[in-house]
Order: C-alpha cells, then structure tokens, then sequence
C-alpha cells in the first residue's frame, strides 16, 4: 500500500465530490449540547445516549490516536474498536493499526503500553494515519444504532492534528465539530475542503517566526485513491468566551462559523484568562469581572444560534438561556459524573460523595496547564492536584499534544512546559515557565484508566477536571449514587421549550 504524506503536494489537481450539507440543520438543532470533556470523558458510550434522548452527544476529540491504541492493546474488551475499524473505507490502513497495537488479552501485569507516533509540521504521515482512525472509530460507534445527530469537540491549540482528526470525523459522518481553545478562524474552511477531500493546508502558528508554517494533509493521498462517496460537511460551532471574538470570527464567511458556545469561567477544562493584567485571589485563582460576562445582546445580533456553557446544568438556567434569546445551553460536569461517562468509576464515586458532603475543592489553577490557561483541577488524593503525587512523578514527555511548535536557531523544535526542565530550557525555554506545570496528556489518559506503566512498577497519576459548580447533584445524586445521561437530559428538560425525546 502507498505510504500516505501529509507534506507532498499533488502532482495533478483533484477533483472535488460533491458536498453535502446538514439536511434541515434549523429543525434538528439541539437545545442540549453535551460538553466534550477531556481525554476519553466524553467517549463514544456518552455521546450516543444523548444523541439517544434526541440532542447534541458530543465526544472529545483530543488524543483519540493514542486512546485507539491503548484501547487495543488493553484487547478491546467488547471487540467495539474492531467493529468500527472494520468500517473504514479503506480495510488495509484499518489493518495497519490491528497488527500495530491490538492484543489478545491486554498486555501483561505492568507491561509499558506501545508508544504512538507524534504528530510533526513537516512529515507524520503515521500519526496522520491513527488520528484519522482514532477520530473514525470514536465518532463511529456514537453514531451506531440510531439517527441522532452527534458531535466532536477540538482543542485549536493541538492544531497539527486538527485536518486529520477531523477527515476522520467527517469520514464518520459527524454532524458538527467544535472547537474552542484558541481563535478557530481556519475551521469552517477546512471543514469544507475536507468533506471534498480536497488538499487543505493548516497554518500552523510557530514561536520565534512571524508567519505561520503551511501544514498540507491530503485526504486522496491517505486513502491511497479510494475515494468514499459523497461526505457532509459538518456544521461548525466555535467555542468562545465573549461576543467580541464571536464578532470577529462572524465578520467574514471564510470564517464564519454556523454557530457560537459562549462559555464563561465556570466551565470544567480550560477557561479563558481574565480580561486585562491577571489578578489572583486569596486561594491563587484568577479573579474574573465584569468584563468578562458576556453581553447576550450583542451575541444575539450577530445573527447566528449560540449555546450558554459553565453552570448552566439546571432546568431554570436552561429556560433563562432560551428568554436570553439563546439555543439552549452545553452541560458538561453533569455528564462527566453520570454512568456513560468516560472518567474512571471510582473517580465519578469520590468526586459526586465529596461534593455532596461539602468537602470537595475545584482550583481553577492558573499554572497547571503547559497552554498557561487556567485549568480546573479537583483535589483529589492520589491524583497529581495532591503536591506528593506530583512531587514524586517524573516528568516525561511521550505524548506532547499541547507542544508549542518554536523556530530554533538549528530548525523547528517542539517545547512543552511540562516536559522535563533541562529539555524545555534546552529549546530556550525559561525555566520559570515551568514551575507548576502539570502533564495534562498523562493525567487525563490516566482518568479513563489508561494510564501508562512507568519503570520500577509506577503508573501515572490521574489528573481530574470539573466544573466548579457541581450545584446539580442533589438533584440528580441525592444519595451520591450512581445516575443516567437519560436522566440528566430528561431533567433539564422541564425547563426547555420543547421535551426529550422519550
């Protein structure tokens, strides 16, 4: 099989399929948009029951290269990931990833899982080919068995992975994409070309060097030729944390989105850093204003359909966000906590008994994340929020998703905050920028429990997130026990105009 490249461009023109739009988008718009949470939280199992209750199931898009792999190698438990690669168009680049990493059983006690292969500005045609892959199966197996509509959520910051994560998406027949972390201005367009299979170019932003780099991923070259049928392009929401972004983004059609999530500090994940000079509080947590609670007017006269996101998970927070004049709302912590999701069982226990008996701390830190956006963390002991675990754990760099590309005197390097200090101060890093920075890649694989096995029988740590408003508990966890994304839909129902679908 042709090895597929995603830096040569082609020797002849290609011939664009027809695109096919959302069918009746308007009548199918969700008043409920599920948040795509982390690494895995917001997995395929969520995202299709809430497709199932008739609104937007959404599942995170972040590092599903690397959680296709270890979901092999841990022997598929259910055969799931084999029963969606065994639907991509093209067999022999599914097999590729089957010989690579799938094993009978899961590996041995303590065995290290197998690396993956990095995702790279110039080169990476292996990497390109597991994202895309990745990025099939999860959406895939949302979409099986029903005719929901379902979603894939993306972090701008990763953006070498954002053509192929998202071709793979598209491949899958994701029906809308959204990304936030950053200015998703190159989405919609790309999103178009890809759903053509066309050649499309990322421009990829690199430290040290005014113009962006020129990444080319060429959908015919990775399918070797074997062009699937008509695709859809997905609808695009982009994810902002004030209207004068939304404006920005709305201004132009290359860049105009189909729609808007409005998401404020409270959310779970990264957030936006305050408007103006940073300002920390009593506990180290950056201190949010007036300016930056978004005017809904403002959005509303843009014209295009926008979500409420961070502490809306409540029957009166969604029918005050309809009266506001917006689509509904994205609910994201009620779902991290529910049977569906993705985090590991015993972490959803904890999280939902400690936050019910007053005792559980979220920290929107300002140092954990290697992006230098504040990141919430819940304290949680045996996780890296406890300064011990943390203290002890190496610091390694194996996955490097939020590596900042930088142009060094002898080419491109790749740094990340988190990576070990003498390696980040090496590509001219300042060794300051790493205090308090937190393998986020590690921590979170860890959450869904698959974390990687170190020498001498360690394991990573988990690395928790949450929103900090966890006030929709009594409600739907009186007793801290277990409870349903149907029933969190279903709940915050009664406050929408129209009713779940039963």
């Amino acid at each position: 099989m042709p090895q597929p490249s995603s830096t040569a461009r082609p020797a002849a023109a290609v011939q664009p399929l027809r695109l096919v739009r959302p069918a009746a988008a308007a009548s199918r718009r969700p008043w409920l948009i599920q948040g795509g949470m982390g690494v895995g939280v917001s997995g395929w199992r969520l995202a299709r029951a809430v497709s199932r209750e008739g609104q937007l199931g959404v599942v995170s898009g972040t590092a599903l290269d690397v959680v296709l792999a270890r979901v092999l190698q841990t022997g598929d438990p259910g055969g799931h990931a084999r029963r969606a690669l065994a639907a991509f168009p093209l067999p022999e680049l599914a097999q590729t990833a089957l010989d690579c990493y799938f094993r009978e059983g899961g590996p041995g006690e303590g065995v290290p899982l197998r690396t993956t292969p990095r995702l790279r500005a110039t080169g990476g045609a292996q990497a390109d080919v597991l994202t895309v892959l990745g990025n099939f199966v999860e959406v895939w197996l949302a979409k099986e068995g029903h005719d929901g509509v379902v979603g894939i959520n993306y972090l701008e910051k990763i953006q070498l992975a954002t053509a192929p994560a998202m071709f793979g998406a598209i491949l899958a027949g994701v029906d809308h994409v959204l990304v936030g972390a950053g200015v998703p201005g190159q989405i919609p367009a790309l999103a178009a070309r890809l759903a053509r299979c066309e050649p499309c170019v990322t421009r990829i932003a690199v430290e040290g060097q005014e113009e962006p780099l020129d990444h080319l991923f060429d959908p015919q070259a990775l399918l070797a030729g074997h062009l699937p049928g008509p695709l859809r392009r997905p609808e695009v929401l982009a994810i902002v944390s004030l209207p004068v972004l939304a404006a920005y983004l709305a201004r132009d059609e290359a860049t105009r989105p189909d729609g808007f999530v409005i998401e404020t500090s409270g959310a779970g994940g990264h957030s936006a850093p305050p408007r103006g000079p940073m300002t920390l509080d009593a506990a180290g947590e950056p201190v949010y204003g007036p300016r930056d609670h978004p005017d809904l007017a403002k959005m509303a006269a843009l014209g295009l359909p926008f979500w409420l996101a961070g502490g809306q998970a409540s029957p009166e927070a969604v029918a005050a966000a309809l009266a506001e004049g917006a689509a509904g709302v994205q609910i994201g912590s009620a779902f991290a906590l529910c049977e569906e999701s993705g985090m590991a069982p015993r972490l959803r226990t904890e999280l939902r008994g400690r936050a019910l008996a007053g005792t559980l701390t979220v920290r929107n830190d300002p140092a954990a994340s290697p992006t230098a956006f504040p990141f919430k963390v819940a304290e949680l002991a045996g996780t890296v929020s406890d300064p011990e675990v943390a203290a002890a754990r190496r610091r390694v760099c194996d996955l490097g998703f939020l590596r900042t590309v930088v142009r060094g005197p002898r080419g491109l390097v790749y740094r990340c905050a988190a990576e070990p200090v003498g390696s980040y101060v090496r590509k001219g890093g300042d060794a300051a920028d790493t205090e308090g920075r937190q393998c986020l890649c590690n921590g979170l694989l860890a959450t869904i429990g698959l974390a990687q096995r170190r020498p001498g029988g360690r394991v990573e740590p988990p690395l928790v997130t949450i929103g900090k408003d966890l006030s929709f508990l009594p409600a739907l966890s009186p007793d801290a026990g277990p409870y349903t994304a149907a029933e969190v839909v279903r709940w915050l129902a009664t406050g929408a105009a129209a009713p779940a679908r039963a």
